[in-house]
């Protein structure tokens, strides 16, 4: 079966607020920035289009239906995947693996500034019987895990604001983020308690942007380019939807994602042989519990590897030198694709200020947020298995 390689890669984004440019502008104008980096006319050389967007985010029932104008995807094949990007990254791996298509486009959007209600459609996730009931904003869901997170890892708060601090800083170099900014672990501490334990600075704010890649079979993608990055291996996995029965203090979800993608790709040693990392950190303590759950440092020492610096930039395993969510902004189901986009750019050496020194593999992470325990990883390589 053929490999499968990234070939191009065009986003618009983030900010926190987009009222001159509407969702289908958004997309037409990363379509076309990827387009142009694959060197391909969608027209003729795209064989299959996934966009992944849930009706609920862009208030339209049956979303699909308004894709296909701007991406040149008209009476093609076009698939819609209701999850985070990452997980469309998965399903474009496999189309190709078949055999039956050569290059996929994979596409997520968030237009999250035009949404009214959007505590009230994350609740619409949550069991109607007993949880939704409950009423509330439900990152108090979050703050529940965190605390579990903290008791039985004995990972600290102040770790938690350290993730905040690393990640909005790296922001800082990175064009495509909103939230760059210089703080101190203080000033996390010290912000307005939102959902105990969590504050203000520890929840990743919305954002709007787009992010679309051009993944290609091995033999298209030596035609197409010169800087293939390689999609190794990839796997995802949902846990229980019932907060009542589910692990609060490890991301279960992850773990078996990972044990996928890790066999996939001949992973035996992931603290050795993963250069870097780009995680989830919606909540800062996620990034904490999605570095254990990746197999990069054991259980429970996640907030001392945070606080010994070995996450910086600089440090033996950088992790989300993107800036993160926390930097670059929350954009619902473009999550993962934030995190797969930088380690594409970290492995073709066009990351710009933040360009990491020899790094061969990354792996990416995504989770799709409260109330689910969804989530994916892939891992990146400069060269072919």
């Amino acid at each position: 079966m053929e490999e499968v390689a990234v070939v191009g890669a065009g986003c618009t984004g983030f900010r926190p607020i987009t009222p001159e440019i509407s969702y289908k502008e958004m997309m037409f104008e990363a379509a076309t920035r990827a387009y142009e980096d694959a060197n391909v006319n969608p027209r003729k050389d795209i064989d299959a289009f996934i966009t992944c967007g849930e009706d609920y985010w862009d208030g339209h029932s049956i979303f699909d239906e308004f894709v296909p104008d701007q991406v040149g995807a008209v009476l093609r094949h076009l698939f819609t995947v209701s999850a985070d990007g990452l997980i469309g990254i998965a399903t474009a791996y496999m189309l190709i693996r078949t055999g039956q298509f050569n290059t996929v486009m994979v596409e997520a959007h968030s237009k999250a500034s035009d949404i009214l209600t959007f505590s009230g459609i994350v609740a619409f996730g949550l069991d109607p019987i007993f949880n939704r009931p409950l009423g509330g904003h439900p990152y108090y869901i979050a703050g529940l895990e965190m605390n579990r997170f903290l008791h039985e890892t004995g990972a600290t708060k102040k770790q938690c604001a350290q993730v905040v601090v690393k990640n909005r800083k790296n922001a800082l170099a990175n064009a495509h983020a909103s939230y760059g900014a210089e703080l101190t672990v203080e000033d996390v501490l010290q912000s307005e308690p939102m959902f105990y334990p969590l504050n203000r600075l520890d929840i990743s704010p919305l954002a709007d942007g787009c992010i679309v890649l051009i993944l290609a079979s091995s033999h298209a993608a030596r035609k197409l380019t010169d800087m293939p990055v390689w999609l190794h291996g990839v796997g995802w996995n949902s846990d229980t939807s019932w907060l009542e029965s589910r692990e609060w203090g490890r991301a279960i979800y992850t773990e078996l994602a990972a044990d996928m993608a890790y066999k996939m790709a001949g992973i035996k040693n992931p603290r050795k042989e993963i250069h870097f990392a780009e995680v989830d950190d919606l909540f800062s303590y996620k990034e904490l519990q999605h570095l254990e759950a990746l197999k990069l440092c054991r259980h429970g020492e996640a907030g001392k590897v945070t606080e010994e610096g070995i996450t910086q930039r600089d440090g033996e395993l950088p992790v989300n030198v993107s800036g993160g969510a926390l930097g670059m902004g929350y954009a619902p189901e473009v999550l993962g694709l934030q995190r797969a986009l930088e380690a594409v750019l970290q492995l073709r050496e066009q990351a710009g200020r933040r360009q990491l020194c020899d790094v061969e593999t990354a792996v990416a992470q995504s989770w799709r947020g409260i109330p689910t325990a969804t989530g994916a990883v892939a891992v990146f390589g400069r060269e072919v298995k």
